[in-house]
């Protein structure tokens, strides 16, 4: 099933609440006796994910679970291990699998020894699901909507990507999305001008690099922001001047690099504020939103301390949502 960005968590009763884990969406199924773990677009992804085998092992023939894969690393979520999972060697896999072994996070029953658990309607799947008695790792849910704010106000220092809203009516409906929404934090960063990139074709600009400077005073390139039509005379005025005395390469091929568009570094002068929804290692984990131009803001004031996230004391962890791995 998949979810609906909305700006706020419903009310009232029939929904359930979920923590947003921040991983690999996976079923985790054994129809024939052999486990296999399938991506959202049904791609194989046990190869990646060895050490979840034995978790398969568990199903009885006929048998399926949706969740999420995740790597916890320092009491922290994190989405880079899992991507450095998707590697072609398998020595490198399976190094990698016993230095950050990853976990199955369950939050649904699909099947179970050929019944077809997915007709039913979530409170009874989830009531399944609980009941199973089996070793797994299950995504922790509730009915108080105050206890989903708790969530979305503490749990983003611990990686996590914001709650989802499931209708406690509802069967599964693959690829629906009229039963789940999900509610991000939208947070906001001064961030200089780093750089940006043309349109090769039109010459115009497309998107602005962000930068931030780290504890030593180097410049980080953390992030993006599309630059729209509307605003593309305002951005261009005042970022072209900042052209002239610029030097060094503003970001990294593998990351920032994208057909058919130029990429320049600019003076890092200018200092914009952004939305975004999630801050990950040292970079905006997605793209960002440009709000406006700072002009009364210092660059050097545009530092990775005052965009990561800090935990609290009694903030909720993975270990305490999930316990021990």
């Amino acid at each position: 099933m998949e979810a609906e960005l909305v700006r706020e968590l419903p009310d009232g009763p029939g929904w359930q609440y979920e923590p947003k884990w921040d991983g690999f969406r996976g079923v985790l199924e054994s129809l024939d006796g052999e486990p296999r773990l399938w991506s959202r677009n049904g791609r194989p992804l046990l190869r990646y994910f060895p050490e979840l085998a034995p978790t398969g092992a568990l199903l009885p023939p006929g048998s399926a679970l949706d969740g999420e894969i995740v790597i916890e690393r320092g009491g922290v979520l994190d989405f880079d291990a899992l991507q450095q999972r998707l590697h072609p060697a398998e020595s490198r896999v399976r190094k990698l699998a016993a230095e950050t072994p990853s976990r199955l996070v369950c939050f649904d029953l699909l099947l179970w020894a050929g019944e077809e658990v997915w007709r039913l309607p979530l409170a009874d799947r989830r009531a399944r699901l609980e009941g199973l008695g089996l070793p797994l790792a299950l995504s922790p849910a509730t009915l108080e909507r105050s206890v989903a704010e708790g969530w979305l106000e503490r749990l983003e220092a611990a990686g996590f990507d914001g709650v989802v809203a499931k209708r406690l009516e509802r069967p599964y409906r693959s690829g629906a999305r009229d039963a789940v929404v999900k509610v991000k934090r939208h947070l906001t960063a001064d961030c200089v001008v780093a750089g940006v990139r043309f349109d090769a074709a039109s010459g115009r600009i497309a998107t602005l690099l962000l930068g931030l400077f780290d504890e030593r005073g180097r410049l980080l390139h953390v992030g993006s922001a599309a630059v729209g039509a509307r605003r593309h005379d305002e951005v261009a005025a005042l970022v072209l001047p900042l052209l002239d005395g610029a030097s060094g390469r503003v970001s990294e091929p593998s990351r920032w690099g994208a057909s058919g568009l130029e990429e320049v570094s600019v003076r890092p002068e200018l200092v914009v504020e952004v939305r975004y929804d999630k801050w990950q290692g040292r970079r905006f984990r997605h793209g960002t939103r440009l709000l406006r131009f700072r002009p009364d803001t210092d660059p050097d004031a545009c530092t990775v301390e005052r965009v990561r996230p800090r935990p609290r004391p009694g903030d909720p962890t993975v270990a305490s949502l999930l316990g021990p791995a």
